[in-house]
């Protein structure tokens, strides 16, 4: 029962509003109160499909309504009786029409209506039916899990009148405060476990580190280091020296801000303290660049930088697995061959995770099981707004690269349409002619996927027998293996391909400081945050570098949300953008972010959001920790949450 009435409606028909017929308008979706004015009439069509249709009308006009296949329509629509109708209107030559709409006598049948997904074959009206019994058998007052205390203080309703109300609503007030009361729970409930996480998930560290290395390490660059850089640094080596607990922090940047360096620096200071370092990249290609910058920092020390990747030969990896076993290996960079069961540390003290949104809490808790308690950084160069960001890592301390290098240029974008595609092809070929490199990016892989937008592997044919036969031109897309992407990858990071047309696959890629152009079709299939993951492509080494955004779209929008990316190259601005325009699903893909389910919450909801993390410091000034014994209905319920989530209980 409890999980039929935590089935939510997916939307609402709000059939309060009552429109005139006269007022209708093609493509509109309308509630109508109207009189029956003829009996039905059916005829039947090709195929024996049945078509009943009626002339209904109030004091303004007439209106047709039109049923497919539905025998009962004659018996339940009666001449002379007054209904709702609810349903999209068309205006033709017929003239006005409803089609198939739903409808109810007028004596009851008004109010809003929720609407189901449809699950296991049935309708919307068998759901609402049996959730309407389900509330019935709900006694008067059941536990809430918010104490009342809480409940007057941020003036939310109880959760018996909130989970009617989300389901019948009486007005559209109710429905409001009846989704306010369960979003804020489900969000404070979610608040409240990732803090949890943080204050008891992981204990006391058994890594000691008594001696900061960072300024030493500082000297070994050939550049100098940002202020925001040595902060997050700061941040980093105040967290292992001056707590017990293990460091928990997401060090955030946008592409080009030097999070390599800082996790460089701070893995040489825990090298430096007599412990290993490990470093989890998300492919192999990824892998392999972070080992060749790492051996690059590093050059002149004693610190053995080794590489464990899956790609490796049986007996590399076997010498490897002995080199970090015995302790010779202080860095060990890798993909997920660094946790599995064949690899044993002899003294992790910190594991870094790069491109944190690419792994789950569940990867990230298997490579810190390979020390006592050490100490996690993670990395992410996907901009995330400071809101989201609290909700989503609760369990992690947040520090931001907010400048690039003075030696970064900015990227130069411009919007621009399909027309123009010869003047574009004509400037890719004078970069290549220059000696540097192109992307181009096509938002699908096969040809019919959806009308009207490029397919990769069209397209690169048609670039290789036209506009660039005589320029080497690859493929990459996310249904070729791994193998043959990372061979296509490191060709072009050699500059063996001049061009490379691919999908989103290479939105986290090798690092190629000779590629200055980026050309993306159909921009408007994209958001904005992961346009500028893939604007970040490009502008990594010493030439001006352009990203063209190619759209026919000509929604006032679209154009609008595009030219944000064309008026900034602040991804924390783009970030806030894209949250507010189309919600977090940009942010992290299919939930790789290793968070639990959530039923009824929006991340995009900032005032939910926000209202949720004052909650939970009112929860935390006034109770003092989730094991109090008013919190019992609560802290039950975050147990459940993360459980379901996939994460440990917080027992």
């Amino acid at each position: 029962m409890g999980e039929l009435i935590t089935f939510y409606p997916r939307t609402y028909e709000d059939w309060t509003v009552i429109n005139k017929i006269e007022d209708l308008e093609h493509g509109g979706l309308y509630c109508v109160k109207a009189v029956v004015g003829r009996p039905v009439s059916d005829t039947r069509l090709s195929g024996n499909r049945l078509l009943s249709k009626t002339t209904v009308y109030d004091n303004t006009g007439l209106m047709q309504v039109v049923f497919f296949n539905n025998r009962y329509i004659s018996a339940m629509l009666r001449q002379g009786e007054e209904y709702f109708f609810f349903g999209k209107i068309t205006v033709d030559s017929y003239g006005i029409q409803m089609v198939s709409p739903q409808f109810a006598v007028t004596s009851g049948g008004g109010g809003i209506h929720p609407i189901y997904r449809q699950t296991a074959g049935l309708p919307s009206t068998v759901i609402r039916g049996c959730v309407q019994q389900a509330l019935d058998l709900l006694p008067g007052q059941i536990n809430d899990p918010i104490p009342q205390q809480v409940l007057s203080h941020f003036d939310i309703i109880g959760l018996r009148q909130a989970l009617t109300d989300v389901h019948f609503p009486a007005t559209r007030r109710d429905l409001e405060n009846a989704r306010k009361r369960l979003v804020c729970e489900e969000l404070l409930t979610l608040n409240l476990g990732m803090r949890d996480l943080r204050t008891h998930g992981r204990g006391i560290s058994g890594v000691m580190v008594t001696r900061d290395a960072s300024k030493e390490f500082e000297s070994l660059l050939p550049f100098t280091m940002t202020d925001a850089q040595r902060r997050a640094v700061t941040d980093c080596v105040a967290d292992i020296m001056e707590n017990s607990a293990p460091m928990n922090r997401l060090v955030q940047g946008d592409v080009g801000s030097g999070k390599t360096a800082v996790a460089a620096s701070v893995c040489y200071t825990v090298i430096k303290n007599g412990y290993q370092a490990a470093f989890m990249a998300p492919t192999e290609i990824l892998a392999r660049q972070h080992y060749e910058t790492f051996r690059a920092f590093f050059d002149g020390t004693d610190v053995n930088v080794v590489l464990l990747t899956g790609a490796l030969k049986d007996k590399e990896k076997r010498q490897t697995r002995e080199q970090i076993a015995d302790g010779t290996a202080n860095l060990v960079v890798g993909t997920h061959a660094l946790i599995t069961d064949k690899t044993d540390f002899n003294c992790l003290g910190l594991a870094v995770t790069d491109e944190q949104h690419r792994f789950g809490v569940a990867q990230r808790t298997k490579l810190l099981s390979k020390g006592k308690n050490p100490h996690l950084l993670v990395m992410s160069a996907t901009p995330i707004p400071r809101t989201l960001g609290l909700m989503i890592f609760g369990d992690l301390d947040i520090s931001v690269i907010d400048q690039l290098p003075p030696s970064r240029k900015p990227v130069k974008t411009v919007l621009m349409n399909s027309t123009q595609r010869g003047r574009i092809y004509g400037f890719i070929r004078s970069e290549v002619a220059a000696g540097r490199q192109a992307y181009i990016v096509c938002p699908l892989v096969e040809e019919g996927e959806l009308e009207n937008v490029a397919s990769a592997e069209e397209y690169a044919a048609e670039l290789m027998l036209r506009e660039f036969s005589d320029i080497p031109v690859g493929l990459v897309h996310g249904q070729m293996k791994s193998d043959e992407k990372e061979d296509v990858m490191t060709r072009f990071a050699h500059n063996e391909l001049s061009i490379i047309v691919a999908t989103t696959v290479i939105e986290v890629g090798v690092d190629v400081p000779n590629a200055s152009v980026i050309v993306i079709e159909n921009a408007e299939r994209f958001g904005l945050s992961q346009l500028h993951q893939l604007r970040g492509r490009v502008g990594r080494g010493e030439a001006q570098s352009y990203c063209v955004l190619i759209s026919d779209n000509q929604s006032q929008t679209t154009r609008e949300r595009l030219e944000i990316l064309c008026s900034t190259n602040d991804g924390f601005q783009i970030a806030e953008a894209d949250l507010r325009l189309r919600g977090p699903g940009d942010f992290f893909g299919s939930r790789q972010h290793g968070l639990p389910q959530l039923s009824i919450a929006d991340f995009a909801d900032y005032k939910s959001v926000e209202l949720s993390r004052e909650m939970a410091d009112y929860i935390m000034d006034v109770y003092c920790d989730l094991r109090n014994e008013e919190l019992h209905l609560l802290k039950a319920k975050v147990d459940r949450l993360f459980d379901n989530g996939g994460q440990n209980s917080l027992n």
